[in-house]
């Protein structure tokens, strides 16, 4: 029980911490200010969106993306990445009844000898459409996308206002059922605690991150890093976008909304997990030493509290062992850690608009998560490592 006393004190220690120093990681505060200023005259702005599979997502999102209030110049091009359900067919039916200019072009083989990510490689032919010049900025958006209305307004404001080379909103993804409820706001929240977003928008921090469904990228800064060419590999390609621009001593902002959201629904388990487990190895670069590590921590930081609270109290409720002291001290130690663990939950619960009584549960959501991680290495080892939508993405 010493020995249990000791790990708990040192969880709650770390938990501790966490709350109070590691980037504010836990707050929701980090959202786009409403635009009070706006720029004299407005840049011109690419959308670029990769596309594979997508034909029931595009007649929800792309409408919302053509629709954009924004008072300068907006183009779409659309990049059928291979797609084998008529995605450029329905783009381009969108784009008939369209104000703003839509382009559906083809995927095209990648150049022989060079090892692209797949969605990178779509990213790169759409900017690569979008022809040469350093003025204005690239939007790059996913196909499950959608913005209110006014969404490239307020980003392009914020871009101009304050000199940033890359915006980019987390977008609200979708919790209409019950395992999206349970996996999706946790998602953010590992993402945010591995990336604080406060520690990722100080100009000249090591932290760098942005959120791949919208990315506004200034493309003197895209022209300045070479294009796409130096993340070519990256399978997780926002933030390895958000590293390239502050490499170069760019500056990114990257905060929440509800303005953005994610129509792709995962109704089942087996959906989540696949989103999860795709690329939770690559996070890890595929070490087996930082995967070990991962799955201690999490064990240590969001398993041991509970336990050692459900133990301690077993133990003082037992009485008579002569361990009191040590249990009612496993039990403070094991009751402070899970207790700042669910406090710092409470912001992504209400953000997604939850019930506050999902907060202690964030224990079991982490062994899930551990489970997924697992799982991701697995699959690599197996050599289906990085597989989505019908094909492994580092072709």
């Amino acid at each position: 029980m010493l020995a249990l006393s000791i790990a708990c004190t040192a969880a709650a220690g770390a938990w501790l911490y966490l709350v109070a120093a590691h980037g504010g990681y836990w707050r929701t505060s980090q959202r786009l200010p409403r635009v009070t200023a706006e720029p004299d005259a407005w840049p011109d702005v690419v959308a670029v969106v990769p596309a594979r599979n997508e034909a029931e997502m595009l007649p929800v999102t792309l409408p919302a993306l053509l629709g954009q209030e924004y008072p300068g110049s907006l183009s779409v091009i659309v990049v059928d990445d291979g797609s084998s359900d008529g995605t450029g067919e329905v783009a381009a039916k969108l784009a008939a009844g369209s104000a703003r200019p839509l382009r559906v072009i083809s995927g095209a083989p990648q150049p022989d000898g060079e090892r692209w990510a797949g969605k990178v490689w779509a990213m790169a032919q759409g900017l690569r459409a979008a022809g040469p010049g350093s003025d204005g900025y690239v939007l790059f958006t996913d196909a499950d996308i959608a913005c209110e209305a006014r969404t490239l307004r307020r980003l392009v404001a914020a871009a101009e206002g304050d000199d940033q080379d890359l915006v980019s909103q987390m977008a609200l993804l979708r919790t209409a059922t019950g395992w999206e409820r349970v996996v999706v706001p946790a998602f953010v929240y590992f993402f945010a605690q591995l990336y604080p977003f406060r520690r990722v928008n100080v100009p000249g921090s090591r932290t760098a991150a942005a959120a791949g469904g919208c990315m506004l990228v200034r493309r003197g800064a895209l022209e300045k890093a070479g294009g796409l060419a130096p993340i070519r590999g990256a399978l997780i390609d926002d933030v390895a976008m958000g590293r390239m621009i502050k490499r170069q001593r760019g500056r990114c902002w990257l905060g929440v909304t509800r303005q953005v959201v994610s129509v792709r629904p995962y109704p089942r388990l087996a959906s989540l997990w696949q989103m999860v487990a795709r690329s939770a190895y690559t996070q890890l670069r595929y070490s087996p030493v930082l995967l070990a590590g991962t799955l201690t921590g999490l064990l240590f930081l969001y398993a041991l509290p509970p336990a050692g609270a459900i133990t301690g109290l077993a133990a003082v409720l037992a009485g008579g062992d002569g361990a009191t002291g040590a249990a009612a001290l496993t039990l403070g130690a094991g009751l402070a850690g899970w207790a700042l663990m669910s406090l710092s939950y409470l912001p992504m619960l209400r953000l997604y608009r939850l019930s506050p009584l999902r907060a202690p549960g964030l224990p079991l959501i982490a062994l899930l998560y551990a489970a997924m991680t697992a799982d991701s290495a697995r699959r690599h080892y197996a050599g289906r490592g990085a597989e989505w939508r019908g094909r492994t993405n580092l072709r």
